[in-house]
């Protein structure tokens, strides 16, 4: 356990947006699902249960010095491909994807757990690399750490994970010294190969490596009154929630959620917007402006450049999941499936989420000696 004085370090305003954040996310799953008039509390009581878990996950993450990590990355980043393989043979089935594996009473997704390695791997890579990234051929090796995963996680299919994966990368590359031009050169690249791709496919019917309707719910953002009853139906209900919410929400007359599928996961921020309005979304989106600017000033002031690698790391992936959570249930981001951090409903998302954050307060508990 850290001396009782490095505690002093850890980030209070932090601590206090992951329970301002913990506390919503029951509060609006359980008006969520009493909506769709789901099983009593048993999904308010789950994510009780994953926030106490979460919590000790926190407690375990800050007793060891993050510099024990290096030394184990290694071996997690091949046992993290074996089990991503292993979920393509294994996997549960559920809404046309293999995520799942069943770990006694739970059900856990890897991918999740995959975020937490991938962070680990390219801060200890890039650490040591440091001022080195200089051409395109320095880039390989971290793309190539990160592509392995996102092609196993692409096969699943779970392409919302599979961007926050590239998320990750691009915001540690640009803070380890990665030319800007490279960056744009190879994303905008890839976003310009990507949509002609997807043009062509259907002016031409070349095929494209995606699910159809993968490839529907990414297209149906731009027009989704094009196809209201099927690919559009999501963004077009998610957006009446957000509207009819109004100013302050109308909390337990909500109805338009019944017509939302998956507002407990995916949609949770339409599900906040309905119940709390306007204002209530805005509170939740000034906690993640606080909780990713206090994490901003621990990569700042890390007392070395691999701290400063693993809170950029989490930030680039909490940034993103933000960023799309929001804006798909808005209509403003493809409809990807990326969990709203430390409020969606689920287990694995929280977990995994709490090990990064678990990370990031380390740095920020060790940024400076033990003051007596």
């Amino acid at each position: 356990m850290p001396d009782r004085k490095l505690w002093r370090n850890v980030d209070a305003p932090i601590l206090v947006a992951l329970a301002t954040l913990s506390v919503a996310s029951i509060a609006v799953i359980s008006a969520a699902t009493a909506v769709n008039g789901q099983s009593g509390l048993h999904y308010p009581i789950m994510q009780t249960v994953w926030v106490l878990l979460g919590t000790i996950v926190i407690l375990l993450a800050l007793s060891q010095d993050y510099q024990i990590y290096p030394s184990m990355t290694p071996y997690l980043y091949w046992a993290t491909l074996a089990v991503l393989a292993g979920v393509l043979v294994v996997g549960r089935s559920a809404l046309g994807s293999e995520r799942w594996i069943n770990v006694g009473p739970f059900q856990l997704q890897p991918s999740e757990f995959a975020k937490v390695v991938i962070i680990l791997t390219l801060a200890d890579y890039l650490a040591r690399r440091q001022g080195q990234l200089k051409s395109l051929r320095d880039l390989v090796v971290p793309f190539a750490y990160v592509l392995v995963p996102v092609v196993l996680i692409i096969k699943q299919p779970d392409l919302g994970t599979a961007l926050v994966f590239l998320a990750i990368l691009f915001g540690m590359l640009l803070v380890a010294g990665t030319p800007i031009r490279y960056l744009v050169l190879i994303y905008g690249g890839t976003l310009a190969l990507v949509v002609g791709w997807v043009y062509l496919h259907y002016r031409l019917g070349i095929p494209i490596p995606m699910h159809n309707y993968q490839l529907k719910r990414l297209v149906a953002f731009v027009n989704p009154n094009a196809d209201p009853l099927g690919s559009g139906y999501n963004i077009i209900q998610s957006k009446i929630a957000v509207g009819s919410g109004g100013l302050v929400g109308s909390g337990a007359l909500s109805r338009q959620l019944s017509f939302l599928p998956e507002n407990q996961t995916d949609f949770i921020f339409a599900a906040l917007g309905e119940e709390a309005g306007f204002l209530g979304a805005l509170g939740i989106l000034v906690v993640y402006l606080v909780f990713l600017w206090r994490a901003a000033g621990i990569a700042a002031a890390a007392k070395d450049f691999y701290g400063t690698l693993l809170a950029v790391g989490g930030i680039s992936m909490f940034a993103f999941q933000v960023l799309e959570g929001a804006g798909m249930a808005m209509g403003l981001m493809p409809v990807a499936g990326v969990p709203l951090p430390f409020f969606s409903y689920g287990g694995s998302a929280f977990l995994a989420n709490s090990i990064v954050i678990g990370i990031v307060l380390n740095v920020g508990m060790r940024r400076r000696k033990i003051l007596f």
